[in-house]
């Protein structure tokens, strides 16, 4: 399969899928604004769950934040560092 045909069908396959991510009408209705065509099922009961909710969110935001940063740039110049043995293998 050449790549033109292999980014065809990525952008099919992800494209054909987004309306199930969205909420039928039953649950945009019982949906508060903010989560109006987001979520199915019942609507947040709470201000817990919210809590919850963002709680969440910022936790991924900053383990996503962090783990960029220590990929890109590790901040690791010990010579006896686990990752010498792979990048010394190769010498």
């Amino acid at each position: 399969m050449n790549m033109k045909k292999l980014t065809l069908l990525i952008f099919l396959l992800i494209g054909s899928g987004w309306q199930v991510l969205l909420a039928c009408e039953v649950c945009k209705s019982n949906q508060p604004k903010v989560l109006e065509n987001v979520t199915h099922g019942a609507g947040p009961s709470g201000m817990i769950d919210y809590v919850i909710t963002w709680s969440a969110i910022i936790l991924v935001c900053i383990t996503l934040f962090l783990s960029i940063k220590y990929l890109i740039r590790p901040q690791e110049n010990n010579p006896d560092h686990i990752k010498n043995i792979v990048l010394n293998e190769n010498n």
